[in-house]
Parts: structure tokens; C-alpha cells; sequence
């Protein structure tokens, strides 16, 4: 389901340092305690993680991202170079938590059943991910300005947006036990403005439907004209229509 995205760091820190900074809710719906063993799914270049490590946790951070977990271990952090798809431990945590990558990683049975086994009994998953809608905006003014310049698009959508039945059946079907599961929609100020998210979180969606580099700039700023009447107020500041789903889960006790 997922396109492969190659993230840059600094374009990260620079576009997106919004994305952990709202991390806090699920963070504190993680509580993490000093000595457990937390897994960090998508932990990216390692914000959120080194605030679980800061608890006293023992943290481990997985991403599928060279250059991001070469940024976290920069940080002085446990990451691993691992796809969530292949994770194969078995009962190694307490907890498991992720902020917005799951919508990444995509194959929510295949997911959630490993973080399952990953678990100890009485293991806690808790996390945050684009919800059904998330960004509905914005992926619709950018598949058509690549229509109209006759460029590919998937006739899919190309990330796992699911509505909160959806994800916690999922979780459900991998023998969690949903403590709560919800949509929350979430308008988000963009403080770099919408090329610069364009940039972070699109540019492997562009490249992907054979824009060449030197025509990348007028595709984002067409997809800026398209976007600029609803998600521009008159000061040009840029709000995106985020939705998010947050969820709790835990593993049973043996």
C-alpha cells in the first residue's frame, strides 16, 4: 500500500518539527516508567524518543529510514534499521508506541500482530496516525494538478487512512484488548507554509509519478494556487486538515 518514502533530516527538522511537538497527548497517554522496556515504532530522527528515554524507560526506536535512524543514534539512542512489517520480537516489551507513522508503514493485520508478539503479557500499544480523511485537501488538489500536467497517479491511495472501526478491528483481530480508538480531527498551522510540506511529506508521492526535478517547483506551487482559497487565511498563513486517529491497546494478561 505504502510508497516508498526516503525522509532528509533536516528537511524534517525544519518542516516538520510540529509533528512531535504534538506528540505530548499520546506521550502522556503512554506514561512510560522508569526501567520498562519501550519499542518507539517509526521513531524518525528521534524527538519522541529520547522524551521516552528521559523518563527512565529503556527505549528502543525501529524506523525503515537510513538517514532518519542515523539522526536518532546521532542523539544517543538505541534505533535499529527495521521495517514494523518485519519485526519479529517476541515478548521483549512493556510497551509499544508510535506517533504518526503507521500511516507509513500501512498493513495494520500484519503490524498489529507483531507488535503483539513483541509484547509482554499485559503489554501496552498506544499511538497516534493519519485517520480516514486526514489531509483530504490537499492529496486531492495534488493528484489533480499531476493529472493535469498528465504525470501518474495511483489510483489508490498510496497510505493507510483508516476509519477508527477499521484500525481497531485490526488491533482486535491481533488479540488487543481496545481500550480507546478514535478519529480526532485536527486542524494543523503549518509554520513553513505548504511547500515546505509539500517538499517534506510529498516529494516521494511527486517524484514517484515521473515529475523531473526541474519541474517540481511549478507542480507545488500549482498545488499552492489550488489549496490557497481553503487552507490559506488572508495573512497567508496555512492551515493542513490533519485528522488523526489516537488508540490505547494492551495485550492480556498470561
Amino acid at each position: 500500500m505504502t510508497t516508498p518514502h526516503a525522509w532528509d533530516p533536516a528537511l524534517y527538522a525544519t518542516h516538520a518539527a510540529f509533528v512531535p511537538a504534538l506528540g505530548a497527548p499520546v506521550l502522556a497517554l503512554l506514561a512510560p516508567q522508569p526501567g520498562e522496556h519501550i519499542l518507539d515504532i517509526g521513531c524518525g530522527d528521534g524527538v519522541l524518543t529520547a522524551q521516552i528515554a528521559a523518563t527512565g524507560a529503556i527505549v528502543t526506536g525501529i524506523d525503515a529510514d537510513p538517514a532518519m535512524v542515523a539522526a536518532a543514534r546521532e542523539k544517543g539512542l538505541e534505533a535499529r534499521l527495521l521495517d514494523a512489517r518485519q519485526l519479529a520480537d517476541v515478548a521483549a516489551y512493556d510497551a509499544a508506541f508510535s506517533n504518526a507513522a503507521l500511516h507509513w508503514i500501512g498493513m495494520p493485520d500484519l503490524v498489529s500482530a507483531n507488535v503483539f508478539r513483541a509484547l509482554k503479557p499485559g503489554g501496552r500499544y498506544v499511538g497516534e496516525f493519519g485517520g480516514h480523511a486526514n489531509i483530504a485537501a490537499i492529496r486531492t488538489a495534488l493528484r489533480a494538478v499531476l493529472r493535469a500536467h498528465g504525470y501518474r497517479v495511483e489510483s489508490t491511495e498510496t497510505s493507510y487512512y483508516p476509519t477508527a472501526e477499521n484500525f481497531s478491528n485490526a488491533l482486535e483481530k491481533a488479540g488487543f484488548i481496545v481500550d480507546a480508538c478514535a478519529i480526532i480531527p485536527r486542524p494543523t498551522p503549518l509554520p513553513t507554509g505548504m511547500r515546505g510540506w509539500l517538499n517534506t511529506f510529498r516529494g516521494g508521492f511527486i517524484d514517484s509519478a515521473g515529475v523531473p526535478p526541474e519541474k517540481r517547483a511549478q507542480v507545488i506551487e500549482d498545488v499552492c494556487a489550488l489549496l490557497r482559497p481553503i487552507l490559506a487565511d488572508e495573512a497567508g498563513n496555512w492551515i493542513a486538515d490533519y485528522v488523526r486517529i489516537r488508540f490505547a491497546a494492551r495485550k492480556p494478561d498470561a
